[in-house]
């Protein structure tokens, strides 16, 4: 029974991947708010009521995809921060994990730019992402967390300015994302975080053209300002105008 049992798993899998990789090429052809049970269903010759077992409706279906695509680029994130900058704890080292991560984002977006429509573009009509959604889509922000903790703890930072107005905020951001960094910290890295993929999608979703030319050196270059605005060190060392040195 447990070999029919292994079978059927297998199977299961093998169904479930076949569907989901149909429904990338619909959402590539047609866009999100055209994906149709139906025509999956039909174009991998099964009949709706077979495809029902597997997801029972077109929400569901994409939230699968929704959660897959965080997950990749999720994964490109956490890798560039364990492979970039080996070479120790200097406030460089840092800098540069920084910027591997926010690039391997755009390389990820770049190579998917569909399953990065369907993520960061125009809302689908009619879908509400649901509470699955949120682990996955924080995977890329915690890891811009991580890089900055690790930061904070073996380099320093350069603490940014924060107003009194903001305070209360940015008391409440660390809280909730960065207990282990200083609040005037919390601010900018969630700004850097909404700029990254700012940068990704005006080039993902054209508004670069005729604009732009440069853009791997443009990209890099911004996200490296980004880097420093959280309070990263670069190559000069902790003297950093408009900031100082916070261990």
């Amino acid at each position: 029974m447990s070999a029919i049992r292994g079978a059927r798993e297998r199977a299961r899998i093998e169904v479930t991947a076949a569907i989901k990789d149909e429904a990338r090429r619909q959402l590539a052809a047609e866009g999100a708010a055209k994906l149709s049970l139906r025509a999956v269903a039909r174009e991998l010759g099964m009949v709706s009521s077979a495809l029902y077992r597997y997801f029972p409706s077109r929400d569901e279906l994409l939230t699968a995809l929704i959660v897959d695509a965080y997950d990749s680029v999720g994964e490109a994130a956490e890798t560039a921060h364990r492979t970039a900058a080996p070479d120790g704890s200097a406030p460089a080292a840092h800098l540069a994990r920084w910027v591997a991560v926010a690039c391997a984002v755009r390389d990820w977006a770049l190579a998917h730019p569909h399953e990065y429509a369907l993520i960061y573009g125009s809302p689908v009509p009619g879908y509400t992402a649901p509470q699955a959604t949120i682990a996955p889509a924080s995977r890329v922000g915690l890891v811009l967390v991580a890089v900055v903790e690790d930061a904070h703890r073996e380099a320093g930072l350069a603490l940014p300015p924060l107003t009194e107005e903001l305070r209360p905020e940015a008391e409440r951001l660390a809280a909730e994302l960065a207990p282990g960094l200083p609040p005037a910290v919390a601010v900018p890295i969630v700004a850097a975080w909404a700029q990254l993929f700012g940068l990704v999608s005006f080039e993902i979703f054209g508004q670069f053209d005729r604009v732009v030319e440069a853009r791997a050196a443009f990209f890099r270059q911004s996200v490296e300002e980004l880097g420093r605005s959280v309070g990263l060190l670069g190559t000069a060392g902790p003297a950093r105008q408009g900031g100082r040195a916070w261990r």
